[in-house]
């Protein structure tokens, strides 16, 4: 099963991934001998910036010791094709900004993704709620992001939208 979690900046999104994560890891693949009940797949390169190394600090202190961490490049969808079990992907908006051009194989990833046994949970930003961007870039980036969610939310088996820490489950448009 696919779950797409999206929102804004704090809305809650990232927090009830890991929910979803720990409940699906509970109800099928347990621990089994040195295995993780979870994969975390990490897509943000922190560097020298203070401020979000304490953020990815907190993410972390919040998640079970027992759950793996896989830090993913532009090869995301080669490391998804290679887990097993529960993975928890957090996020593709930090994938695409380290791509040059924000350009990404989302048919790869989707066929990574769908091709998957265990349970996935995906985490996106929703980038068209906010501001109209200010620069050509951020308007590059919005779109790059934007289009990569269609394409997931298209295969996802349940789209998850948070706002100021509520869930709303987003239904698949009519057929045209």
């Amino acid at each position: 099963m696919i779950t797409f979690v999206l929102g804004g900046a704090r809305s809650g999104k990232s927090a009830l991934a890991e929910r979803l994560a720990a409940a699906s890891a509970r109800g099928g693949s347990r621990v089994v001998e040195n295995r993780s009940s979870v994969t975390y797949v990490a897509t943000m390169i922190v560097g020298d910036d203070a401020v979000l190394a304490e953020r990815v600090a907190a993410h972390r202190a919040r998640r079970p010791p027992d759950w793996a961490t896989v830090e993913a490049g532009a090869d995301l969808p080669d490391v998804i094709e290679t887990l097993s079990g529960t993975v928890l992907l957090d996020s593709l908006g930090p994938w695409i900004a380290a791509q040059p051009d924000f350009v990404v194989d989302a048919d790869a990833l989707c066929a990574a993704l769908a091709g998957r046994s265990g349970d996935t949970i995906v985490v996106s930003d929703e980038v068209g709620l906010g501001v109209y961007p200010a620069t050509d870039l951020g308007g590059a980036f919005r779109d790059a992001l934007g289009t990569l969610n269609q394409a997931v939310a298209a295969i996802a088996d349940r789209v998850l939208l948070t706002v100021a820490g509520r869930v709303v489950t987003l239904d698949r448009p009519p057929d045209r």
